[in-house]
């Protein structure tokens, strides 16, 4: 089946004061969000495509309830600077009557979303992102949402991750194999984000506030 990337997450402080660095790189935020039940809220930075979204958990009760402690959220967030990988990557199809999913997933059911919609996530290991696919998400989402950046870039183009330990997850490999993400193993935690096909050859570091690259 046809899939792509619909958006990325990063684990980061309460509150995400990392989101004024990427402000002060030239991108313009978004309206935030919240997800009742789950614990956790965010930070939104809106694409032509896709969208890259600062998380944290707001409610630790919430985040370690038994409908949400499946997806190791909390563990997720509470370690990501001790070898917890602070990345999510989130798929969507292509076409819009797919609903196969496309690696072996669990369902979620948060009380956030709509009750007759389901997320599926993999069920590897927190030392790779978490793989989700969102088969209700639409890229016309966020054609509507995006209302420009001040610097002028418009779409994610490319994914890479910088991990200690190489993802064998299925869902890694189902990711790989359609293109969406390329790995590369290194010391720390990294996701660099190709924008616009990178034809400016503009590199922007944003460690140590953030694991994030940008290559615009």
């Amino acid at each position: 089946m046809a899939i792509e990337l619909d958006h990325v997450f990063i684990c980061v402080s309460r509150g995400a004061p990392e989101a004024e660095h990427l402000v002060r790189s030239g991108l313009c935020e978004g309206p935030p969000n919240v997800h009742p039940g789950q614990g956790t809220a965010n930070r939104r930075f809106f694409f032509a495509n896709s969208m890259l979204e600062l998380l944290w958990v707001e409610n630790s009760a919430e985040a370690q309830n038994e409908v949400t402690a499946p997806t190791q959220l909390w563990e997720r967030w509470t370690n990501r600077g001790a070898g917890a990988c602070p990345f999510g990557v989130i798929t969507r199809p292509v076409a819009s009557d797919s609903i196969a999913i496309p690696f072996p997933a669990q369902e979620y059911q948060p009380i956030w979303l709509p009750s007759e919609l389901r997320i599926y996530f993999s069920p590897a290991a927190v030392t790779e992102p978490m793989w989700l696919y969102m088969p209700f998400l639409r890229r016309t989402d966020h054609e509507r949402r995006f209302k420009g950046h001040p610097s002028g870039v418009r779409k994610m183009t490319g994914l890479a991750l910088e991990t200690p330990l190489a993802p064998e997850s299925p869902a890694a490999a189902a990711l790989s194999e359609r293109r969406i993400v390329s790995y590369r193993q290194g010391p720390d935690y990294l996701l660099t984000i190709e924008l616009d096909h990178g034809l400016r050859r503009q590199r922007t570091d944003f460690r140590p506030n953030l694991p994030l690259v940008f290559c615009v």
